[in-house]
């Protein structure tokens, strides 16, 4: 059976920082896309960040460049979003997704967790 569970969501003050984890069991994420996605009240779902499976080569959306990192441990079977210098637009709900990626994007998602919530105060 798959399942993804996050964790490390939190209250933060701006500028601070936070790691959620994604452990995932019934595959190896080496073995497939795994992207964070976010999505804040009233607004649409939001790709923010995916990593490759057979090279680990990742991709960060322009709003968190620099600030964000995605990456995995294969030996814990767990997917990582480091974020620093947290604003308070990046206050939503995090989802970790598997699936296919192209490109700059998850073309196809295949399986999600059940979400960690992140609020950034000014």
């Amino acid at each position: 059976q798959v399942q993804l569970v996050e964790s490390g969501g939190g209250s933060v003050q701006t500028g601070g920082s936070l790691r959620l984890s994604c452990v995932v069991s019934g595959y190896r994420v080496s073995h497939t896309c795994m992207a964070w996605f976010r999505q804040a009240p009233g607004k649409e779902r939001e790709g923010v960040a995916h990593i490759y499976p057979a090279t680990g080569a990742t991709y960060v959306t322009d709003s968190v460049k620099g600030r964000f990192a995605i990456s995995r441990d294969n030996d814990k079977n767990t997917v990582y979003l480091q974020m620093n210098s947290l604003k308070p637009e990046d206050s939503a709900m995090y989802y970790c997704a598997s699936g296919v990626c192209a490109g700059y994007k998850m073309s196809e998602i295949n399986y999600w967790g059940q979400g960690t919530q992140v609020s950034v105060s000014s």
